[in-house]
């Protein structure tokens, strides 16, 4: 069964770097893509993805407050928080937020999708 993931980030080169990882694995498809929080929010609620992939550091609403909402509203959808930002305190904000897992920007693609299968998996 194909997994619907929901990339959230304010940049459209990581967006598009990311579905172009993402479509390379036959079970995975983006459903969506949005710039900032509240369109990530917004697009969540329409489109029902598998999964989100968050950025933290983003306009109109930054990824810690999105994921606080998106897991209120949706709990059983895991949110990877996808960064390039990183600080001692951030893995801790990011679960108590309701993020799932925290990886970073710089990372493999391989390690990202074995993040995304891990999350899946986790969730079904």
């Amino acid at each position: 069964m194909v997994k619907r993931i929901l990339i959230v980030d304010d940049h459209a080169a990581i967006r598009l770097a990311l579905t172009r990882v993402i479509a390379s694995v036959d079970d995975f498809q983006v459903c969506g893509e949005a710039e900032n929080g509240r369109v990530g929010v917004e697009l969540a609620m329409r489109l029902k993805p598998d999964l989100i992939i968050l950025d933290l550091s983003m306009p109109v609403i930054d990824g810690l407050q999105a994921a606080r909402e998106l897991n209120r509203l949706m709990p059983a959808v895991p949110i990877l928080m996808y960064t390039s930002f990183t600080s001692a305190n951030l893995p801790a904000e990011a679960l108590a937020a309701g993020v799932r897992k925290v990886a970073s920007k710089p990372s493999p693609p391989d390690a990202l999708v074995k993040d995304l299968r891990m999350l899946l998996a986790a969730a079904a």
